[in-house]
């Protein structure tokens, strides 16, 4: 039986992609302090971005403990074998839930074929170790060999990224008040990347073309292979800029295949419109 894939919708993966290799996708919670939306299903980027510009300010919670159960009993009840690709786990709680629900099922469904893998990765970094899973599992790889495969990408899965403003991810605990040292009013922009999970910041520059330099020069020094690799580009409402990026490392590296898509609206609601984030690998087997 073909192993079923699911993730999250931090994986900021295109729906196109998300349908055509059958991915199950669980909304994260998103909340303007009035009303709830789900990520993806009620709640669009574009709609979140313009907002944030506006003032308003969003948060964000764990899937519903019900859609993550009705979506395991679906899997338990029908023998279907799946590997759950989740959120880094030291920026969400989504891993702990998943794991607390799936211990629940097993109580009625000991032979429940799930395995849960923190991926320690965000947004579009998650979401192409989640996509190599899918494609997997339509070869018709094991569950066993899939898990294998998102540990080594997850692992050696590169983010590199920049935001306009720094204190969206500061208020939302994402990086420390330590680190929200950069303001705009200088036109400076911090560079930061995911270390163990984590989102570090590297550096502050001064200039979105010094930025886009920089990003180009980290990639050439991590990156492995790169002609050969999927690339990923997620954006905060600036396509224009993800464009552009793409050029240079058409460029510089003579790269292919691009993934570009949308930040969505819980990723989107801690990093603010005009996020740019970079995806690749440091490591081949």
């Amino acid at each position: 039986m073909i192993v079923r894939i699911i993730t999250e919708s931090t994986a900021d993966l295109p729906k196109e992609m998300i349908e055509q290799y059958g991915i199950d996708v669980i909304p994260l919670q998103v909340s303007d302090g009035t009303n709830e939306y789900l990520d993806g299903v009620t709640l669009e980027p574009p709609v979140l971005f313009e907002n944030m510009r506006n003032g308003v300010a969003y948060k964000t919670s764990l899937p519903a403990m019900e859609q993550l159960e009705k979506t395991f009993l679906f899997y338990a009840q029908n023998n279907i074998p799946a590997v759950y690709v989740s959120f880094s786990s030291q920026l969400s709680g989504t891993y702990q839930a998943a794991t607390i629900v799936k211990e629940q099922v097993k109580e009625d469904y000991p032979d429940l074929l799930l395995e849960i893998i923190d991926s320690k990765c965000a947004s579009l970094g998650q979401g192409l170790v989640a996509l190599k899973a899918a494609q997997m599992a339509q070869e018709g790889k094991s569950a066993a060999e899939i898990t294998s495969e998102v540990l080594f990408l997850a692992k050696h899965m590169e983010h590199i990224f920049t935001v306009d403003d720094l204190q969206y991810l500061v208020r939302g605990g994402r990086v420390s008040k330590a680190a929200g040292f950069v303001g705009g009013l200088l036109n400076i922009k911090p560079l930061l990347h995911v270390e163990e999970g984590k989102l570090v910041p590297i550096e502050k520059i001064r200039g979105r073309k010094k930025v886009f330099r920089h990003m180009i020069e980290m990639m050439e020094e991590r990156g492995v292979n790169l002609s050969q690799q999927t690339i990923g580009i997620s954006h905060g409402d600036d396509l224009e800029s993800a464009l552009k990026l793409k050029e240079m490392i058409e460029e510089k590296f003579k790269c292919k295949e691009f993934i570009i898509s949308s930040i969505g609206a819980a990723v989107g609601s801690h990093a603010g419109p005009g996020t740019l984030a970079l995806f690749f690998l440091n490591k081949e087997h």
